[in-house]
């Protein structure tokens, strides 16, 4: 876990431990941004004091965003956008209908108590450790500079992809061919 002398900005929590390996796509792109962050595991429904604890004294360690992830029922993300007034964005996770469930949990937050909802799975891990960097950007130009950074790489990519394919798909004349 990357830790600043400030201390964490981002809290990445987890319903159990078998969600790891999904959230750790979000501390990849926290890393790859220079944004510090801590990670636990956390259960709204087995340990909800310890979750609400560890939520509650986050902002005296730094924390600014959560990142939460959660299968099924899916009550960890909403959970801690009930301790907080700080942003919290949720992960759903792959389980038992392939991570429906967990997204519906999640979009359907009552009035007052908003989760930012992002895909099922690793994708939306990544997405959460881009958006959580996005929210600290707003007071942070350093952060913000790296996400431009970030954002000409991933259109490098693209157009080194561009140029590979537009060369394969173009005629070879000494194949000969019909017009």
């Amino acid at each position: 876990m990357s830790r600043a002398s400030a201390g964490p900005r981002v809290g990445i929590l987890m319903g159990s431990d078998s969600d790891l390996e999904v959230l750790q796509e979000a501390a990849r792109v926290l890393e790859a941004l220079g944004v510090s962050y801590e990670m636990t595991v956390a259960s709204a429904h087995r340990t909800p004091e310890r979750t609400r604890r560890w939520v509650q004294e986050a902002a005296g360690r730094g924390v600014r965003v959560f990142i939460a992830g959660a299968g099924g029922a899916a009550a960890l993300p909403g959970f801690v956008a009930s301790e907080t007034t700080m942003p919290v964005i949720g992960v759903p996770m792959p389980s038992v209908l392939n991570g429906l469930d967990s997204l519906l949990s999640m979009v359907q937050m009552p009035r007052g108590v908003p989760v930012a909802t992002l895909a099922i799975g690793k994708p939306g891990a990544a997405n959460a450790g881009i958006l959580a960097a996005q929210i600290l950007a707003v007071a942070d130009e350093a952060v913000a500079r790296r996400l431009r950074t970030f954002r000409d790489e991933l259109a490098r990519e693209v157009e080194a992809r561009a140029r590979k394919v537009e060369a394969a798909a173009r005629p070879d004349p000494t194949r000969g061919g019909s017009a």
